[in-house]
């Protein structure tokens, strides 16, 4: 008797298999250092498509602190139709001191638990990474300079898993945008430049992610 169930639970499982739902959003995580315009993108995309935001603005560090998602994102172009869930993930660094919090005129207790909270949330945005994301956009301050350590390592995690990622050189708005600077750092990769905040270049961003991810 307890062949014959073998024999049927393993039948259930190849059935399932192959009559799976290939049309089940794919989970796509917007990843990044901190303050590199991430929740920006993640809003833009989402009010864009939605007409909803996934989660609150800052020019404060850390300001995400927990991974949002935004499901069923549907982005139709050039015929084609993409089907995503939104992670938009907690800024990744080495190191989240509170003195951080600090400049921005907050007590120590509420510092001291925003940077507990933030380090959590690296973890968490790390989890996410190795196990549950289908595919990564990668915003990167194109006025910064991308050659981190951080940076480094998340591309090739990224590339262990064999994931497609698409590199965007985001405020190109602000004084100092250096988009060649972001597309040497990772010339293994296209490089789309884009302001999320003022929706610049949101067009070619669009048709790069249903290419990627469609």
């Amino acid at each position: 008797m307890g062949l014959f169930a073998e024999l049927r639970d393993s039948i259930s499982r190849v059935s399932a298999s192959l009559f799976a739902d290939d049309s089940e959003p794919k989970r796509i995580g917007i990843y990044g250092p901190p303050n590199a315009g991430k929740t920006t993108l993640a809003n833009r995309i989402a009010r864009d498509w939605t007409g909803d935001a996934v989660g609150p603005e800052s020019h404060i560090p850390h300001e995400t602190r927990r991974a949002r998602r935004k499901e069923n994102v549907e982005i139709k172009r050039n015929g084609k139709t993409v089907n995503i869930d939104i992670v938009d993930t907690p800024g990744v660094t080495t190191k989240v001191d509170y003195s951080e919090f600090l400049e921005h005129d907050m007590e120590k207790d509420e510092a001291v638990r925003r940077s507990r909270e933030a380090t959590e949330g690296v973890a968490e945005a790390m989890h996410w990474l190795r196990e549950d994301v289908d595919g990564v956009i990668y915003v990167l301050d194109s006025t910064e300079d991308p050659f981190t350590q951080v940076n480094t390592m998340l591309i090739g995690i990224i590339e262990s898993r064999d994931l497609p990622v698409l590199i965007l050189a985001n405020k190109t708005d602000l004084e100092g945008s250096n988009i060649q600077r972001v597309s040497n750092a990772f010339p293994q990769h296209e490089t789309i430049p884009l302001s999320a905040l003022e929706g610049e270049n949101m067009d070619e961003v669009y048709e790069k992610i249903a290419e990627y991810f469609g």
